[in-house]
């Protein structure tokens, strides 16, 4: 608690801030707040960030209002958090490994480091997935990873954004097949993903789990992997990566919420008690699990080791991309 020998020379308009913060922190809040998703209206983070702000609402006692800041891979919206007042009515979702990898890209000239943020609380997991279109000669992971290696930089791969999630998850792949080399196509987003994909204009999709799984299921696309060490619940029949003997090549798209550097620990505390209530909320289980999308709560010092570790990783694989032969 500040005292009042601790502002003394301070003005008193500054010194009436100082001692009334604490008060502020325990009425917050006391109007709407902001939530800020970098990516486009409809996308799978748009729709998990809509189902949980309108199941905490009611709990939190305010509105919490989706803004939606596209541009530039997440960028945009990161770098409009990152500028917020650090007062609780600004948050936003910051995405694992695609912030880390903004952070790490010289060339993206960001003016946000990942100690810009304060981890509220993380929302989801969404592990990657590889597919094909569903009358694809490629039956299976190594079937696709073969005719990349026999003939390299030819087969089409595609992600959503240069260094996302699904472009380390390719250079993984390339990784675990020395000499194998996708000629790899960078789109705007996972509708367009999903409309080259199926068209047949793209050989391979290399995909999160919430993007495909309709088309997966409808029978229009075949599923030849997914990245993590476990099965999805939603894809059971789809075998791992490492079950299929690339036991490195685990990728995955986690999604959480984060406030600006400074924002009041007591103001942190609280939003993470209304997500964390609202997330375990069966409805929101229920919501998101129709959608694909697979919940994993973390907040405090577990949520830190998490996205250290995922740091740690992209390091690895955005300076691995820079050094990628090309054709």
């Amino acid at each position: 608690m500040i005292s009042r020998r601790a502002v003394v020379g301070l003005g008193a308009t500054a010194a009436a801030s100082l001692l009334t913060r604490p008060a502020g922190a325990q009425t917050y809040p006391d109007r709407p707040v902001n939530l800020i998703v970098p990516a486009n209206a409809g996308g799978s983070t748009d729709v998990g960030a809509r189902i949980l702000t309108a199941i905490v609402e009611k709990p939190f006692g305010q509105p919490i209002v989706v803004v939606n800041k596209v541009g530039a891979g997440g960028q945009v919206g990161w770098t409009e958090l990152a500028r917020s007042k650090p007062d609780g009515y600004t948050v936003g979702f910051i995405v694992h490994p695609g912030t880390n990898t903004v952070v790490l890209d010289p060339e993206r000239q960001a003016i946000f480091t990942m100690d810009s943020y304060i981890p509220v609380i993380n929302h989801v997991l969404d592990p990657g997935v590889i597919w094909v279109r569903a009358d694809s000669p490629y039956k299976t992971l190594k079937d696709l990873l073969d005719a990349a290696k026999k003939e390299p930089h030819t087969i089409t791969a595609s992600t959503t954004g240069i260094l996302s999630d699904d472009h380390l998850n390719i250079l993984m792949a390339e990784e675990g097949t020395p000499g194998a080399f996708f000629r790899i196509v960078h789109l705007d987003g996972n509708a367009v993903q999903l409309k080259e994909g199926l068209a047949g204009n793209i050989i391979a999709s290399f995909d999160n789990v919430s993007g495909a799984v309709k088309p997966i299921k409808a029978g229009q696309a075949r599923a030849l992997a997914v990245t993590d060490t476990q099965r999805s619940k939603f894809l059971p029949d789809v075998p791992t990566t490492v079950e299929l003997g690339y036991p490195n090549h685990i990728s995955s798209s986690a999604r959480g919420i984060a406030a600006p550097k400074g924002t009041p620990p007591a103001i942190i505390k609280k939003l993470a008690e209304m997500l964390e209530q609202g997330m375990k909320d069966p409805e929101h289980v229920r919501r998101l699990e129709e959608q694909g999308l697979g919940i994993k709560i973390l907040t405090g010092e577990e949520h830190l080791k998490f996205y250290a570790e995922i740091h740690e990783k992209a390091k690895k694989y955005v300076a691995w991309a820079k050094q990628r032969p090309q054709k």
